[in-house]
C-alpha cells in the first residue's frame, strides 16, 4: 500500500470517528525515546524513519514537521507522497500548535492516540480545541486500523539484576519511594517511564532498542505494588520474588481501566514529563493531583553504597 492509500485510508478513520484533525507522533506509550517497531505509527504514514517527527493529517492536507537533523532524509524518504515536511524553528514555518490552531474549524475534532501523546501535549490540544469551542479525542489508534501487518510487542523475557549489581534491594526502594510520597502528601505513585520501573523491581529485559528495559506501567500504593506487563515474560522465579517483595501483577493495558477506580480520597504523585494523555485524563478529576518530578529519577542516579 503506498502512502497515499494509507493517507486516504486514515482519513477514512477519521471522518467515521468525526475527526478533523489527525495527530501522529515519534512515541511509545510510555515517551521512550527509542521505540520498538510496533510503535513506529508516524514512519507507517509517511515513509519517514527518522527518530523524532510528528505527522498531522487532516482532510485535505498531510504535514511532516522534523528538526534540523532531518531535513534532508525527511525530504528523500517522503519525496512522491503527498506529504509536506514542515522545517521546525525554521522562519515562517508554525509550530504544530499555531498550526492546529490555524487550521482547526470552530467546533473541530483534534484526534490522536493519547497513550502516545505526552501530558502536556495533550493539555495544549484540548486547550486550542476549547478554544474554537470544540475537543479533543484521544481514544483511537487509527493507525492500528488501517496497519494490517503491524509488528507486535517485543515479547522478549524479563530477567532480574541481581543484588550485587543493583546495589539495593527492591523493598529497600519502595520504602524509599513510599517515604517520598508521604512527605509530598500522595498516597498513589502513578508510574510509566520505563527506567524508573525498571530501577524499582531491579528488572531488565529487551524489549527497547539500545536500553534493557521493558514494557510496563505501575501503580505505588502505601502498602503494595501494582506492575502491568507482559507476565509470559517472566519466570516463576521472578513471580514469586516479586510476590514476596508485594509486587501484584496486572494485564499491560489494564492500568488505563484501574486509574478510573482511584479513590477521591486518595492523591496521586504523577511526573508531568513522563505521563501520557490518557493516563492523566483517566484519572478522576476530584482526585487531587501531585504533579512533581519521579522521585526514582534521582534516586537511581545517586551511588549506593554497594556501587
Amino acid at each position: 500500500m503506498s502512502i497515499q492509500e494509507r493517507i486516504l485510508k486514515l482519513r477514512e478513520q477519521m471522518k467515521e470517528k468525526g475527526i478533523d484533525i489527525y495527530v501522529v507522533p515519534t512515541a511509545d506509550f510510555h515517551q521512550t525515546e527509542y521505540v520498538g517497531e510496533y510503535f513506529k505509527a508516524r514512519k507507517y504514514i509517511t515513509n519517514f524513519s527518522g527518530s523524532a517527527g510528528t505527522a498531522v493529517v487532516t482532510a485535505h492536507e498531510a504535514k511532516l514537521w522534523v528538526d534540523g537533523r532531518y531535513f534532508i532524509q525527511a525530504a528523500e524518504q517522503i519525496a512522491g507522497t503527498t506529504v509536506e515536511m514542515m522545517k521546525m524553528a525554521e522562519p515562517g514555518v508554525p509550530t504544530i500548535e499555531e498550526y492546529l490552531a490555524d487550521t482547526l474549524e470552530e467546533g473541530g475534532v483534534i484526534g490522536f492516540d493519547g497513550r502516545v501523546v505526552a501530558m502536556g501535549s495533550g493539555i495544549a490540544y484540548a486547550n486550542i480545541a476549547a478554544e474554537k469551542n470544540g475537543k479533543v479525542i484521544y481514544a483511537y489508534d487509527l493507525i492500528d486500523e488501517i496497519w494490517e501487518d503491524r509488528p507486535e510487542l517485543s515479547k522478549e523475557p524479563a530477567w532480574i539484576l541481581e543484588q550485587k549489581y543493583a546495589g539495593e534491594t527492591v523493598t529497600s526502594k519502595l520504602t524509599r519511594i513510599r517515604e517520598y510520597m508521604k512527605n509530598s502528601g500522595a498516597t498513589v505513585h502513578i508510574l510509566t517511564s520505563l527506567d524508573d520501573i525498571c530501577w524499582t523491581l531491579n528488572m531488565r529485559g529487551n524489549d527497547i532498542e539500545f536500553f534493557p528495559l521493558v514494557l510496563s506501567y505501575a501503580i505505588i500504593t502505601m502498602d503494595q505494588m501494582h506492575l502491568y506487563m507482559d507476565e509470559t515474560k517472566l519466570n516463576e522465579e521472578m513471580k514469586a520474588k516479586f510476590e514476596e517483595d508485594g509486587v501484584i501483577i496486572h494485564p499491560y493495558n489494564d492500568i488505563y481501566e484501574d486509574v478510573k477506580t482511584i479513590s477521591t480520597t486518595e492523591a496521586a504523585l504523577i511526573d508531568p514529563a513522563r505521563l501520557n494523555y490518557a493516563l492523566y485524563s483517566n484519572i478522576p478529576e476530584d482526585v487531587k493531583k501531585i504533579e512533581e518530578r519521579n522521585p526514582e529519577v534521582l534516586f537511581k542516579a545517586t551511588i549506593n553504597e554497594q556501587i
